[in-house]
């Protein structure tokens, strides 16, 4: 699989408009993203097709209305981005990732704490000798 580039913020807010609510026209991304940016239809639809030729999208032109859906899933680029993003700020680590997110920035609410010591729980079992 080619690697695709990282997506800019205005592209990563159609990216998670098309992964929350299915494939799309232009349309319909338009009215779901440009209430609270002002965007222009043209813009939207210049976007969109600057992401068809990245790859970061593919577009169903079978009809007039073009119908557009995310050519790469949420998860993946998430695990990218946050790599890239680890890797040029705190210098691949992840422990100091963690602990600025948890604990200086905006503390994680109980439930949140209970959930990564059970993840936290499961990656020590899984990293024991003898685990797979």
């Amino acid at each position: 699989m080619r690697q695709l580039p990282a997506p800019t913020p205005s592209e990563l807010k159609i990216l998670q408009c098309l992964w929350h609510h299915g494939p799309a026209t232009v349309r319909s991304v338009h009215e779901r993203i440009s209430a609270d940016e002002g965007l222009s239809y043209t813009t939207t639809l210049k976007q969109m097709q600057i992401m068809h030729g990245k790859g970061l999208v593919e577009r169903d032109d079978s009809q007039r209305a073009h119908v557009f859906k995310a050519a790469i899933g949420e998860a993946e680029t998430q695990q990218t981005m946050l790599n890239d993003f680890m890797s040029r700020v705190y210098e691949g680590s992840a422990s100091r990732l963690v602990m600025q997110a948890l604990g200086i920035s905006h503390p994680a609410s109980a439930s949140e704490l209970e959930e990564i010591d059970r993840l936290v729980q499961k990656l020590r079992a899984d990293t024991r000798p003898g685990a797979e």
